[in-house]
């Protein structure tokens, strides 16, 4: 089987839509308190804006028929003359989804690889990205893709 990632276009927008309602459904069974699912957290008029812009661009990982098997959504992210934040350039990983349908077959290594070889084409400092704690599969990727954690986020519940 033979992947290629490319940026997504319109005629992606079905299946990135289905793929989103499979990440949402994973953190609202870990997190039925905040994750409502099945649910998106973008419309179709939505992403037809974030695929077109060429700072949240948008890959999708595909076989021989062109459908997506993955997806990962990038924002370019800059701070400029913070008081305390040197001046990096952060390509943030907003949403990476394998179909459930397709794991096991190497899709979200090579969506990685290709959002790493991206950054590294557009001069980034760093990728990062969030991971919900309780999406244990999700972070044992990041793990082995060698991300490590930058900060932690807690939370009490009341």
């Amino acid at each position: 089987m033979q992947l290629t990632v490319r940026r997504a276009t319109e005629k992606d927008i079905p299946k990135i839509l289905d793929l989103l309602v499979q990440v949402d459904m994973v953190h609202h069974l870990g997190r039925p308190d905040i994750f409502m699912g099945p649910a998106t957290k973008y419309n179709e008029a939505q992403l037809k804006e974030i695929i077109k812009n060429d700072l949240t661009p948008v890959f999708v990982c595909v076989d021989e028929s062109d459908v997506p098997l993955g997806h990962a959504f990038c924002i370019h992210r800059r701070i400029v003359g913070d008081s305390v934040l040197t001046d990096i350039k952060t390509l943030y990983i907003d949403d990476i989804c394998v179909d459930r349908d397709a794991r096991g077959r190497h899709v979200g290594k090579t969506l990685y690889d290709a959002v790493i070889g991206y950054a590294r084409s557009q001069n980034f400092y760093n990728v990062t990205l969030n991971v919900w704690s309780c999406n244990e599969s999700a972070l044992r990727f990041y793990e082995a893709m060698g991300l490590v954690p930058q900060k932690i986020g807690m939370e009490k519940i009341l």
